[in-house]
C-alpha cells in the first residue's frame, strides 16, 4: 500500500517552520496541492514575516509540487476564513486541514497575565475553530474531509508553567470529539496528534544527543496517515515522539452507582472513593451519549440491588 494525495487539496497552518513545514512538504511530495499558511511570528506571537511561508512554497515548487502561500492569522475570524478561501480560489476545494499554528507564552500560573492566557487560547483553540469552521462545510458538502488537530502532552497530562497552553490543547481534544461525531456521516474524519519534536517551540527542552531522535519528520508520518483516504478512524488522539506512536484516550472507571432514591452523603463517597476511582476496568466513552447510556445502565442495575449502608 502506498499512501498518496493526488488530486487532494490541503491547508496546513503554521507551515513555515517546524512540524507544519514537514507536514506541508510530505503532503506535497505525495501529490497534494498545499496552502502553506504562516504569519511568520516569533514563538511568543510577536512580529510578522512572509519569508517562512514563501520559502516552503518555493521548496515545494522546486520539487515539482503545487503550493500557494497564505499569510493570514488563524486568530482572527475573517483572516482564518480567508485561509480556506485561498485554497478554494487556487485549487477549487479543500480536502485536508491540519491545524498546527501555535505560540507559547509560558509562566507560572500566579504570574500569568490575562493577555498571555487569552492570546494562547486565541491562536491554538479559537484559531483552530475559525479555520475548521470555514473548511468543515466545504468538506461536508463534498462528502470527504480529513482534519487533524494538534494537541500536546501538556494538555493531556499537565505541565508546569503552561496553564494557558494546556487549556487550549485539551480544548482541541474536546472539539475533535464533537466534530468526530458530527462529521462521520459525511466522511469528514477528525483526529488529533500529540507530538514531541525538536522545533522552535521546544527549544532548550531536548539535550543535543536526543534531538536527532525527535525529528519532526517522524511525527509527520502519523499526521500524513491521519490525512489519508486509508485512514478510517475518527476521534483518535495519537501521541508521536521519536518513532513511538500510541493512542491516548479519556476513559471512565467502572464506577459505583448508589440505588436511585437513596440518600448519598459525603461519607458514603469517602467510603467508596477507592472503587469510584479504580481504573482496573476503565473503558473509553466514544461519545456523550455513550457515556449517558452507561450511567443509565448502572443506575437501573443499582435500583434492583440492595441498598449500600
Amino acid at each position: 500500500m502506498t499512501i498518496r494525495f493526488d488530486d487532494r487539496v490541503a491547508v496546513v497552518t503554521g507551515a513555515g517552520q517546524g512540524l507544519g513545514r514537514c507536514h506541508a512538504l510530505l503532503l506535497a511530495r505525495r501529490g497534494a496541492k498545499v496552502v502553506v499558511n504562516d504569519v511568520g511570528v516569533a514563538v511568543d506571537g510577536a512580529g510578522n514575516d512572509a519569508a517562512p511561508a514563501e520559502a516552503v512554497v518555493e521548496e515545494i515548487r522546486a520539487g515539482g509540487g503545487e503550493a500557494v502561500a497564505s499569510f493570514e492569522s488563524v486568530a482572527e475570524r475573517d483572516a482564518a476564513t480567508a485561509i480556506v478561501q485561498r485554497a478554494v480560489e487556487a485549487f477549487g476545494k479543500v480536502d485536508i486541514l491540519i491545524n498546527n499554528a501555535g505560540i507559547l507564552r509560558d509562566a507560572s500560573f500566579h504570574e500569568m497575565t490575562f493577555a498571555d492566557f487569552e492570546e494562547v487560547l486565541r491562536v491554538h483553540l479559537l484559531g483552530s475553530f475559525y479555520v475548521t469552521r470555514a473548511a468543515f462545510p466545504i468538506m461536508r458538502d463534498n462528502g470527504y474531509g480529513r482534519i487533524v488537530m494538534t494537541s500536546s502532552a501538556a494538555g493531556l497530562y499537565g505541565n508546569q508553567g503552561q496553564a494557558n497552553y494546556a487549556a487550549a490543547k485539551l480544548g482541541l481534544v474536546g472539539m475533535m470529539n464533537a466534530l468526530a461525531v458530527e462529521g462521520r456521516q459525511s466522511n469528514v474524519l477528525v483526529n488529533t496528534i500529540s507530538p514531541v519534536a525538536d522545533t522552535r517551540m521546544g527549544a532548550g527542552v531536548f539535550p543535543d544527543y536526543f534531538k536527532e531522535l525527535v525529528r519532526p519528520e517522524l511525527v509527520t508520518a502519523a499526521v500524513a496517515y491521519l490525512c489519508s483516504e486509508q485512514c478510517t478512524s475518527s476521534g483518535d488522539v495519537i501521541t508521536a515522539a521519536a518513532g513511538y506512536f500510541a493512542r491516548a484516550e479519556i476513559v471512565e472507571s467502572a464506577g459505583v452507582a448508589f440505588p436511585p432514591g437513596s440518600e448519598v452523603t459525603p461519607e458514603m463517597i469517602a467510603e467508596r472513593y477507592g472503587e469510584i476511582t479504580d481504573l482496573a476496568e476503565a473503558r473509553p466513552q466514544r461519545s456523550a451519549m455513550h457515556a449517558f447510556k452507561k450511567i443509565f445502565t448502572k443506575v437501573r442495575r443499582a435500583s434492583a440491588a440492595p441498598a449500600v449502608r
